[in-house]
């Protein structure tokens, strides 16, 4: 930086000669320019320095680092003038030289620090006010963590908008090569782990670092405790529509950001051409799941959207999202009973679905335990009966939404769900459709998920229950989850199973403990937390595979793919009528007895 702008002093000052003598100068001047460059050059420098020139980074520059540069050069030139103008009377010295290098070094100076950031930047976010609005006094000093393009982006937002009323105060950074610089004018002041040294300058924490990864948001989150001082997050920029950065989507820490998932990379391109303007029934639509399936199959605009719930109020809520956010869309809604043959009929008659992603399941493994009939009833048999209808109206596509339960079951729940998979992997070849389930593992804050669950006894500041100090599951957010079923949906040629890679298990004793500071309090002492003990058909660990199923990776680096097994599809449709005979005389023991003679790997 240094020798660039050395180098833009000397060319503006040659210029000047160049320009006043239009190309020809005399050689008297020449010596006189000889003479002078080096002190003029060094005068200028120092001017830089002291004006903080240096200090800013180059593709922040911003009006600040312009006016900076414009004192620097007005007083360097001006001391230059007068010191010649006192020693030597301007003797065999041209006026205009001086003239015309002020405006010169004025142009190169603050030329080349917004020549790189447009080159940086593409071109966007250059500040075009001249003069920024006076922040109030009474506003809140804010320390941002992160002194990257959303650090950036955030400041010059708060330096804009005095009405939000936030001042920043200053940055911290754990890159050392931007230790003692600033940016609009913001010193980046050390490393986040220093913090505490300037407690006393900030009210607030932002931290401004979206892509964080689980382990480092951890780290910071934890400095950040330690002060006692409100923290929020920057949401990512897929949290953001159409990806602008602002002020206002800032948001308190929540457990996703600690989780610290890899953004999902879709082939958008194949999940388009799967998807675009084709008829798509989703089961379950009012779920968790389901609703979130709605909402990204959405934006693949497809030619018409069923939905299909047995939950009236469930219904009612999607359809109205779904009919405000894709108005375009033709919504077909759908309150049908997924176990009943002829309700499904009608439905599949009106609507005539080219691709059903089915999401509607009894999952809550405690309930199913206790009320293994229903599961039976409901994940088996309406599965069998909503394939049967799919295969018989010409359904293209046929995707189950299955889980890691279903891996080496020890529940009824999980037990039901392989059934269903099994279910599928025997109908391939049979019809047209391809048939395809995908398997993975919780969803955060789904209904049932653990993490409401804690976040409502903390608010009553009850004992946070966790079953076991050694359980482990594998989290994924509803967003993932539901854009990875539809790019499996899309890769499936029929028969296969796909697991999606969820990452590395979480410990629901660590889970608890964080979401507990990031309310503001301390685990053991604020809130308890208290041991219950495993409920009916819950066990330590969960799995995604089971040894030997032969699993192998797909061209997407989450999803991985076991291909259909040999199935005897008369067999398996004998047992389970015999199970769903079983399921209507409520005998327990023998309906248990005879999943396993289904499912061998199940254990209850």
């Amino acid at each position: 930086m240094i020798l660039c702008d050395a180098a833009l002093v000397f060319a503006a000052h040659f210029l000047s000669y160049y320009l006043r003598f239009e190309g020809q100068i005399p050689e008297s001047f020449m010596t006189v320019f000889r003479n002078t460059v080096a002190l003029i050059v060094i005068t200028k420098l120092i001017f830089f320095f002291v004006f903080n020139l240096y200090r800013g980074m180059w593709r922040f520059a911003g009006l600040n680092d312009l006016k900076n540069v414009f004192v620097a050069a007005s007083l360097s030139s001006l001391t230059i003038t007068a010191f010649i103008a006192s020693i030597f009377r301007f003797q065999g010295f041209s006026r205009s030289v001086y003239v015309m290098d002020f405006f010169l070094t004025l142009l190169l100076i603050g030329g080349i620090r917004m020549a790189v950031r447009i080159f940086l930047n593409r071109g966007y976010g250059i500040d075009l006010s001249l003069f920024r609005n006076q922040v109030p006094g009474d506003a809140k000093r804010i320390l941002v963590i992160g002194a990257g393009s959303t650090g950036e982006k955030v400041v010059r937002e708060m330096l804009d908008s005095p009405s939000m009323k936030m001042r920043p105060a200053a940055f911290l950074d754990d890159d050392p090569d931007k230790a003692g610089k600033s940016i609009h004018g913001v010193p980046v002041k050390g490393r986040v782990a220093e913090i505490w040294k300037f407690d006393d300058e900030f009210d607030e924490i932002l931290i401004a670092i979206p892509s964080l990864k689980g382990e480092q948001m951890r780290e910071i989150v934890a400095a950040c405790e330690q002060i006692g001082k409100r923290f929020r997050i920057m949401p990512s920029i897929g949290e953001l529509i159409g990806g602008q950065i602002s002020v206002k989507a800032i948001r308190d820490v929540k457990f996703e950001d600690l989780l610290g998932r890899h953004e999902v990379r879709l082939d958008t391109e194949l999940i388009s051409r799967s998807y675009r303007d084709k008829r798509i029934l989703i089961t379950g639509a009012g779920g968790s799941i389901g609703s979130e399936l709605v909402r990204q199959v959405g934006y693949y605009h497809p030619g018409a959207l069923g939905l299909l719930d047995f939950s009236e109020y469930n219904l009612f809520q999607i359809e109205m999202d779904t009919r405000q956010r894709f108005g375009y869309i033709p919504v077909h809604a759908y309150l049908v009973d997924i176990r009943t043959p002829n309700a499904l009929k009608r439905a599949f008659e009106d609507f005539r679905p080219q691709i059903v992603l089915h999401a509607a399941a009894y999952k809550h493994v405690p309930l199913q335990e206790l009320n293994p009939r229903e599961a039976v009833f409901n994940n088996i048999k309406g599965t069998r009966t909503l394939a049967d209808t799919a295969g018989e109206y010409g359904v293209e596509r046929f995707v189950l939404v299955s889980t890691d339960k279903a891996v080496r079951p020890t529940n009824v729940m999980g037990a039901s769900k392989r059934v269903a998979e099994m279910l599928l992997e025997c109908r391939n070849g049979e019809q047209r459709c391809r048939f395809m389930a995908v398997r993975f593992g919780n969803v955060l804050g789904s209904s049932g998920s653990v993490i409401p669950i804690f976040e409502r006894q903390i608010a009553a500041r009850m004992p946070v229950t966790v079953t076991h100090p050694e359980v482990t599951r594998y989290f994924m957010s509803t967003v993932e989850a539901a854009q990875l079923i539809l790019q499996a949906g899309a890769m499936g040629e029929g028969g296969e199973t796909f697991v999606l890679d969820m990452g590395r298990p979480v410990k629901i004793t660590d889970m608890a403990r964080d979401l507990i500071r990031l309310h503001g309090l301390e685990p053991d002492r604020d809130v308890p937390i208290r041991f219950i003990g495993l409920r009916p058909g819950e066990k330590l660990y969960e799995e995604l595979i089971t040894e030997g199923e032969g699993i192998v990776p797909t061209q997407h680096e989450k999803i991985r793919v076991i291909r259909g097994r040999h199935c005897d599809a008369a067999s398996l449709n004998l047992q389970i009528d015999e199970l769903i005979g079983l399921a209507k005389t409520s005998d327990i023991p023998a309906l248990k007895a005879k999943l396993k003679s289904i499912v061998p790997e199940y254990t209850p």
